[in-house]
């Protein structure tokens, strides 16, 4: 099972953010949120709600209770490059049966790839 600091961790590098801009935004030094990071130091329960707000996820998936954290639940957010979520579902909703089962397959395929 994952721990908080590298769940921290895995968000912060999946968001593509310093840890500088995340110490910034809890009001702490960067080596006090570093420390966090590496284990070092216990994170505050203020940080830990501070966090699941910054990062739209709740508490409980911070604290490994809820593990359906499936990425930003805001679908107009840039999902990859100048593409939203919104975009992407749109364009599949606009391809035939066959073009979506196709996609369906292709996305379950490169999953399979990637483990």
């Amino acid at each position: 099972m994952k721990t908080l600091n590298t769940i921290l961790r895995e968000l912060r590098e999946d968001h593509d953010i310093k840890q500088e801009t995340i110490a910034k935004y809890l009001g702490i030094s960067q080596q006090t949120y570093s420390n966090y990071e590496n284990g070092h130091r216990e994170i505050p329960i203020t940080a830990v709600k501070k966090l699941a707000k910054f990062y739209k996820v709740s508490t409980d998936y911070l604290l490994r209770s809820d593990t359906s954290y499936l990425g930003s639940v805001d679908l107009n957010a840039t999902y990859i490059d100048d593409i939203s979520m919104h975009d992407i579902v749109f364009d599949m909703q606009t391809l035939d049966d066959a073009s979506r089962k196709d996609l369906v397959k292709y996305i379950r395929f490169l999953h399979h790839e990637a483990e």
